[in-house]
């Protein structure tokens, strides 16, 4: 079981700058430089129970998403996003959706007004 200070300390660990800019990569005079979004949560507690028993212990979560590159040409820096291909097929299906239910109740009202 991890104590909430070891968990505190791994924390720190997880969350630092190599988890959001990946290591340059150089190739033909190009320098890309990968990013990413990363976020995290955690708590933890202790406490006793009425045998005077103690514990604590706690979680911690990280999540990360490429969010692009840095690209390095020339002396010229470009930011590069990261296309999420799945959350635009996901607006797509959800707009599309609403188109079909939009012109389903279009018509029913067409429909009513004849």
């Amino acid at each position: 079981m991890m104590k909430v200070n070891e968990l505190v300390t791994t924390a720190g660990d997880l969350i630092t700058v190599r988890r959001v800019f990946a290591e340059p990569y150089t190739q033909d005079g190009v320098t890309v430089i990968a990013a990413a979004k990363v976020a995290g949560g955690g708590g933890g507690g202790g406490g006793h129970d009425q045998h005077e028993q103690e514990g604590e212990g706690g979680g911690f979560g990280v999540r990360g998403r490429p969010s692009g590159a840095y690209v390095i040409k020339d002396g010229n820096v470009r930011w590069v996003p990261a296309v999420d291909v799945n959350r635009v097929i996901a607006v797509v299906g959800v707009v599309a959706c609403a188109a079909l239910i939009t012109k389903a109740r279009l018509a029913k009202v067409a429909a009513r007004a004849h």
